[in-house]
């Protein structure tokens, strides 16, 4: 099982008919054909319509949904309805409300509240979804399930009995004895060793956390803790799974991801999923580095098979203390970067703005007023015109990439519940450093999962690989072995899986590999700057910040190439490089500023010829997806506010306006500007192209060329989430 089929990329997003009569329907639908929009997401949040007691279920108002949609000729990614759970379900079953960190069980509200190892809930979830997939899975026009929403938002992980007993079982089944627990929870600190399976309780608020969930007494406990939660959402994935499969075995099934959401082991999820999709919702407006990460992360999930872009706002989000508006043109290039990045999917929430409730300032493609001359609705038209000229050229396709980045969710918690040596050092910080020098440098990456094949990569990033599970030493050592370059830093090879130090010298199974050892580190506030010299002999050495953590490095063999300038250790090694087989390793012991990063990392790539054509064009990005026979489409992306002029990087046709391009050819980009250029393998069809939207549709007859030109857009608060 893998991605829907579909004759066209997807193109439209969550659609909540059921907040509005059918006279509103007709005008939606009109507005539809003149966006181009193809495909809608049904019943996300259905659960109350569809069963309005235990024992009824009324589908009435979901069949005239789903019926228009087809009659409409949409595609449909047809929920479960499991979203948001309805009133008599927290009544008649109380349990089913979870208990927070603190100890309170929560009375019913908000959408995500349920205790996933609630019997009751799992039960009547599962059931519904069974109920949904045998009532539509006949449907030609239903071309995928979405379980559940956004698994583990807004209500977080359940502290209650249930939950309790179920983490008992759990760490049965993972360690067999309690003298295995024990020994993985070094509970002989703080005449902590468990007796009795029945003595172990969730570390929470009342138990061994204080000043909240990042400060626990045992991180062994808590780091268990947060995978049982992770599998416990995703028993209730598979749960519904299952029961959609009982009567579609061949519709695909996925579950909206929140990208860098960091309470969800996603890398645990991923088999579970037939093709992964994701909600792109990011902190601030200048976030383009981050999103390129966050594509390539949700691409890697399932070995670089393309996913959907399941949600993404128009103009606003609603949830933030502050919610700028995108400015002209970042709609659409925001878009085009995920389809770059392997999205086969581009969709929105929502599709016209809800009446009332917390999100009905959330943006939508049709507003309150129902209008089709706004500028946001002019935008997702001529977007849609766009996607419409490219056609089924990018279905499918993949990223070869050269350089791997990884990424780990045990390593992410570990490092950030540490009681030192610094709590300042933020692990997706570290990791979005090293993958902004790269994006920098215009090179297609696949984000991976530490147990990931390296065998195909040049060039593999590790950046703050606090914990080292199983044989990932061997594995990155024979990158470097069969020639290529393994790149790591500080705080890496810290500890195992059980988050327990390793009884070697620092950075432990990583040592031999990167040639140093580490005795001691200093930590500073982070005003505190320790310049760094770097110098790797071939004349253009430079000075630049580091802050936050200093490792006192001591070389076992590789070669110095960036030395601190102040303090006591000022002379010392931060930077090393070591041979190992035909390749190298490199170890970055010091928190470099950007200017280092990317010194460190543009000489790792020249190393390997992988930097890419525009690397010295600051924010317009290129990235290539690759069809099996060949044919390949490269994405040129001016994600600035001013135009600029480059070199087109590739041969081809220019599909968004028209042109052939040869490599080199100075190429105008306007702010946000994309090009999209296909270039055919020897015997490849030049285009497949489907059938425009009508233009004549546009009750305004806007066109391109009629919005606004681009303006600043002010940050975001932080958080993935709307």
């Amino acid at each position: 099982m893998t991605l829907p089929t579909t004759d066209h990329l997807p193109y439209g997003g969550d659609y909540n008919p059921e907040q509005w009569g059918p006279q509103v329907w007709d005008e939606d639908y009109r507005l539809f054909d003149a966006a181009g929009i193809t495909t809608v997401t049904l019943g996300v949040f259905a659960w109350a319509h569809t069963q309005p007691a235990a024992d009824t279920y009324d589908f009435t108002r979901l069949d005239a949904i789903v019926e228009r949609a087809s009659a409409e000729g949409r595609l449909i990614c047809l929920a479960t309805g499991t979203g948001a759970q309805p009133p008599w379900l927290a009544t008649e079953f109380p349990e089913v409300t979870r208990v927070d960190f603190e100890g309170r069980r929560h009375l019913y509200g908000q959408r995500h509240n349920s205790c996933p190892s609630s019997p009751a809930y799992r039960r009547f979830s599962t059931e519904l979804a069974r109920r949904v997939a045998a009532r539509y899975a006949g449907n030609p026009a239903v071309v995928a399930w979405h379980v559940n929403n956004e698994y583990g938002g807004a209500g977080g992980a359940c502290y209650c009995d249930l939950c309790a007993e179920g983490f008992r079982s759990w760490l049965r089944e993972r360690y067999g004895s309690l003298d295995a627990l024990n020994h993985a929870w070094c509970t002989t600190f703080w005449s902590h060793t468990f007796t009795a399976w029945e003595q172990i309780v969730p570390p929470s608020a009342l138990s061994e956390h204080w000043r909240g969930p990042e400060h626990t007494a045992f991180q062994g406990i808590t780091l268990d803790y947060l995978r049982f939660m992770t599998d416990a959402m995703l028993a209730n994935f598979v749960d519904e799974k299952a029961a959609i499969r009982e009567s579609s075995p061949d519709v695909p099934v996925t579950t909206n991801f929140m990208g860098m959401f960091k309470h969800l082991d996603y890398h645990r999820w991923a088999p579970h999923l037939d093709f992964s999709s994701w909600d792109n919702y990011p902190p601030d407006a200048r976030s383009q580095a981050r999103m390129a990460f966050t594509h390539d992360l949700m691409r890697g999930l399932k070995d670089g098979q393309p996913f959907w872009l399941m949600e993404q706002t128009p103009s606003v989000t609603a949830s933030r203390d502050v919610n700028p508006l995108k400015a002209p043109g970042v709609m659409a290039s925001w878009s085009w970067q995920a389809v770059a990045h392997g999205a086969d999917a581009v969709l929105y929430f929502q599709m016209r703005a809800s009446r009332g409730a917390s999100e009905k300032y959330h943006g939508a493609v049709i507003g309150h007023s129902g209008r089709s001359d706004t500028r946001v609705f002019r935008e997702a038209a001529a977007l849609g015109a766009d996607l419409g000229r490219v056609g089924t050229l990018t279905l499918g396709a993949r990223t070869r990439a050269r350089v791997a980045i990884l990424f780990d969710w045990d390593s992410w918690w570990a490092l950030e519940m540490s009681d030192g040596p610094s709590r300042r050092v933020r692990y997706q910080q570290v990791v979005l450093a090293y993958h902004r020098a790269l994006w920098d440098a215009n090179v297609d990456i696949d984000a991976v999962a530490v147990t990931a094949d390296l065998s195909g990569y040049d060039v593999v990033v590790a950046p703050a690989l606090h914990m080292v599970k199983g044989d990932l030493a061997e594995r990155l050592a024979a990158v470097a072995q069969r020639g290529g370059t393994v790149v790591t830093t500080f705080l890496s090879g810290r500890v195992d899986e059980d988050d327990n130090a390793f009884l070697t010298d620092v950075p432990g199974p990583l040592a031999p590999l990167v040639g140093v050892r580490v005795d001691e580190w200093d930590a500073q506030e982070a005003d505190v700057v320790n310049p760094v010299v770097l110098d790797d002999g071939q004349g253009d050495a430079i000075e630049v910040g580091s802050t936050l953590l200093f490792e006192l490095v001591l070389p076992q063999g590789a070669e110095v190439v960036g030395r601190y300038s102040r303090d006591f250790y000022a002379g010392t090694a931060a930077v090393t490089r070591n041979p190992v087989g035909e390749g190298e390793a490199w170890y970055v012991g010091a928190g470099l500023d950007t200017d280092g990063v990317a010194w460190v990392m543009r000489r790792v790539l020249d190393r390997h010829e992988l930097v890419g054509p525009l690397a010295d064009v600051p924010d317009v990005e290129v990235a290539t997806r690759y069809q099996d026979d060949g044919s390949r489409v490269t994405f040129v992306i001016n994600h600035r506010d001013d135009a600029v002029d480059v070199a087109s990087p590739v041969d081809g046709d220019e599909l968004l306006g028209g042109t052939a391009l040869r490599t080199g050819e100075t190429v105008s980009l306007a702010p946000q500007q994309v090009l999209v250029v296909a270039t055919p393998a020897a015997a490849a069809p030049r285009s497949h192209a489907v059938p425009l939207p009508d233009a004549a549709a546009w009750s305004d007859s806007a066109t391109r060329s009629d919005l606004a030109p681009l303006s600043p857009e002010p940050a975001l608060t932080d958080g993935d989430l709307r």
